[in-house]
């Protein structure tokens, strides 16, 4: 039988403006689901490690365990080590894997976790299965995924319903779901993973400074980035409707009752003994 491979295509790339997402977020932020599980001890896969953020704060908090990051595109791993060398952190390392078919025996993981992940991998119930092959009996999945649709702002905005409606279709027609936050008890269910803990978390974005973040990376990323270039050459929108996306975003960062608040799916799963 062919080997289970990646599929789909990255959406957002890796520009500047989408690491300034990807660098903000830290284990805190991100996966406090999962922090309450986690023992000195425990050796973690952390996959779609990107620049290594939260990868580096789980290896702080298993300083006697080890973690494993690894990412499907092997050019940000170098910003990844470089992140762990600049924290002195030992007990990690990093490599290139594909989640649908990873290169690791069955019950080698204590943690598997995966942040933002599913949405955009071709075939999320494989990838379930592949992360509950790899963790120990006893062992943890944990898995966290924003819904796009679920998002929700303040003021009304016709351009950013634009931008909503555009960045499903970009990411659908890249072979990713965009609200896989709530599927993902679901997937887990059709990956034959039974003990299932489902929560919710946000992020929320109103102060002056969040918003001007916020708003500038998703304007910048309208414009600039991988997801600009796949709008385009895609056919889903022309150059003069990015700008126009892009400028709702920076008109949003601008008003002082802005308000932005993205839902995130989360499960944490217990592999049967």
């Amino acid at each position: 039988m062919a080997k289970a491979r990646e599929t789909a295509v990255y959406t957002h790339g890796h520009h500047e403006s989408v690491l300034r997402s990807h660098t903000w977020r830290t284990a805190a932020n991100s996966a406090a689901y999962l922090l309450g599980s986690l023992k000195p001890h425990m050796r973690i896969l952390d996959i779609g490690c990107g620049p290594g953020t939260i990868t580096a704060d789980l290896a702080a908090l298993v300083p006697d365990g080890h973690v494993t990051g690894v990412d499907h595109a092997p050019d940000i791993l170098a910003q990844a080590r470089a992140t762990a060398a600049e924290r002195g952190l030992t007990n990690i390392d990093f490599a290139v894997a594909d989640v649908h078919a990873l290169e690791f025996p069955d019950d080698t993981f204590c943690v598997v976790h995966a942040h933002q992940v599913l949405q955009h991998v071709g075939d999320p119930v494989q990838a379930l299965r592949e992360m509950l092959r790899v963790t120990k009996p006893g062992g943890y999945i944990a898995v966290r995924d924003s819904d796009y649709a679920a998002m929700t702002w303040y003021p009304a905005s016709p351009g950013m319903d634009d931008w909503l409606d555009l960045y499903h279709r970009v990411a659908r027609a890249n072979g990713g779901e965009p609200d896989a936050g709530r599927r993902l008890k679901s997937w887990a269910l059709a990956a034959g993973i039974t003990d299932i803990t489902a929560t919710s978390a946000t992020w929320t974005f109103s102060t002056p400074e969040e918003r001007a973040w916020w708003s500038g990376l998703w304007a910048d990323r309208t414009l600039a980035s991988a997801y600009a270039e796949r709008a385009t050459q895609g056919g889903h929108a022309t150059v003069e409707r990015l700008r126009a996306v892009s400028e709702a975003w920076r008109e949003w960062g601008r008003r002082a009752d802005g308000w932005f608040c993205v839902l995130h799916g989360e499960i944490l799963c217990r592999k049967d003994v």
